[in-house]
């Protein structure tokens, strides 16, 4: 069973560095089993001197929580342990020579960002925002970091924090010392343009749209469109030597052939793991949200800056051209007619009317696409989907004596990951769902109080990644969410 020893020993070698050099047992830390002692839990938080980053914002919001569910310790526990996971363990902030805010976030046990992890550890606290200017300062230095890596290699899905070298260098593809890891996926471009989106609605904040940002939304449309796969199917190409079949890819590094039909194709999923047939669908729909985004925010800037108008009013309608084709063909192509289920979407297709029916963990998936507000939460086919993902006819989904969710070839067998668990409680429409769902997260911690990667389906002390700071802080978000939607006394009374 994958504990993991390959995690342990990142942990254990890269403490120091995820801790800038803080003297602390961050294995320890996380792999800690705590009993209540008289009802009360050992805090599993950095000592404040540890910490990378706080918020007054966001040590107000714990507080606040943590006294509304006086009824639930081991719930108030985990939210306090979870929900700062982020900044307290990942959030490297510092203010660059020409005044720009810039931030560098790892993932947790792997000192990388990636364009996906880092834009969903942060999202939660975008809301916070207007309340600590710090905080802002900081999510302004994610996304600027973001726009930056995009323009460095707008293939790579994870960075270094400069030209270190480190990482999969040996990979067959154009590797340089910025990237970490050059697997091409759709939703890395996605996440960031959802966190500025986020950032400016809140804050109203535009000094992120100027000349970087231009540049980034160019790349994007330019790959976007490249991966269409009208013109040519050797823009990318990877390969790796592994004994996983998914940490490369097929084809001599191209990618299983697609039928041009407008969809775009993602050479790997939000798991890392390769693609079968390369139009992902969720990522697909994500793609459409995000160009939409995108021209909304362009438009602004031409309004703002009459020298940028032509050129933002231009890289606009590109946008919102590529979203409506998408759309069209998700329409035509993404719908399997299921015996069973009804009309659902399906996980990947190839254009050539070839369907793979299936849902993985990671976000985007079909299951996170009503969390994502990529379809209608009340869509039919959605509904139906969502029904089928969490069912045994779904190959990635797995139940036990533990509990159950969906997984994927990213670990393995019986491994069902928490994430699929937050997506279902994110999108369920009934307490008793919600009730179902939070049980499970409490009780699958394996006594550590924080969210795992993922969780043997009959023994939920064997679990991967003791911390991954994107599923901790995503509870986090879960948690405050519930409580917005007056789920209080639910919580307290589980």
């Amino acid at each position: 069973m994958r504990k993991t020893i390959l995690t342990l020993a990142l942990l254990a070698s890269m403490s120091a560095m995820a801790q800038e050099n803080a003297e602390v047992d961050v294995h320890a830390r996380y792999t800690k089993v705590v009993t209540p002692v008289n009802g009360k839990y050992e805090s599993k938080r950095p000592p404040v001197e540890d910490r990378l980053f706080t918020s007054t914002a966001v040590e107000k919001k714990i507080k606040e929580v943590q006294k509304l569910l006086k009824k639930n310790p081991k719930l108030a526990w985990m939210f306090a342990n979870c929900y700062p996971n982020t900044l307290e363990s990942t959030v490297h902030y510092r203010v660059l020579e020409n005044g720009d805010d810039d931030t560098f976030v790892y993932t947790g046990d792997i000192p990388a960002m990636w364009l996906r992890d880092s834009g969903a550890q942060v999202w939660p606290y975008v809301a916070l925002a207007n309340k600590d200017e710090k905080l802002k300062k900081m999510l302004k230095g994610v996304i600027l970091r973001q726009l930056k890596c995009i323009n460095i290699d707008r293939y790579a899905n994870a960075f270094n924090d400069g030209p270190t070298g480190a990482g999969w260098q040996k990979d067959r593809t154009k590797m340089q010392p910025d990237v970490f890891e050059r697997k091409y996926e759709i939703d890395s471009f996605c996440y960031p343009i959802r966190l500025a989106y986020e950032y400016w609605k809140v804050t109203g904040d535009d000094s992120i749209f100027g000349e970087v940002w231009m540049k980034a939304i160019e790349n994007i449309l330019k790959t976007f469109h490249e991966q269409q796969r009208k013109v040519t199917a050797k823009a990318y190409h990877f390969t790796r030597v592994s004994d996983r079949a998914f940490d490369t890819i097929g084809w001599d590094g191209f990618g299983a052939p697609v039928k041009p039909v407008g969809l775009i194709a993602s050479m790997f999923r939000p798991s890392d793991d390769a693609t079968i047939l390369p139009f992902l669908i969720p990522s697909n729909f994500m793609a459409v949200s995000s160009m939409n985004k995108a021209a909304e925010i362009l438009k602004h800037v031409a309004e703002k800056d009459a020298a940028k108008k032509d050129a933002a009013l231009k890289i606009a309608q590109d946008c919102s051209s590529l979203a409506d084709e998408v759309h069209t063909a998700l329409q035509k192509y993404a719908i399997y007619n299921h015996p069973k289920y009804g009309k659902i979407y399906a996980y990947e297709v190839d254009g050539f009317g070839n369907q793979l029916l299936m849902d993985d963990s990671n976000v985007p998936s079909l299951l996170g696409m009503g969390y994502m507000g990529d379809v209608p939460m009340n869509d039919p086919i959605y509904q139906n989907t969502r029904r089928f993902v969490w069912s045994e006819d779904n190959p990635c989904f797995f139940r036990g004596k533990a509990g159950e969710g969906i997984g994927g070839p990213h670990i393995g067998y019986d491994m069902p990951w928490p994430m699929s668990i937050m997506m279902k409680c994110f999108t369920a429409q009934s307490d008793d769902e919600i009730r179902f769902c939070m049980k499970m997260l409490l009780n699958t911690d394996a006594g550590m109080g924080f969210i795992h990667e993922s969780f043997h389906k009959d023994d939920a002390s064997k679990y991967t990644r003791p911390w991954f700071a994107w599923q901790n802080t995503l509870f986090g978000e879960l948690v405050i969410k519930l409580i917005n939607d007056g789920k209080a006394d639910l919580l307290n009374n589980l």
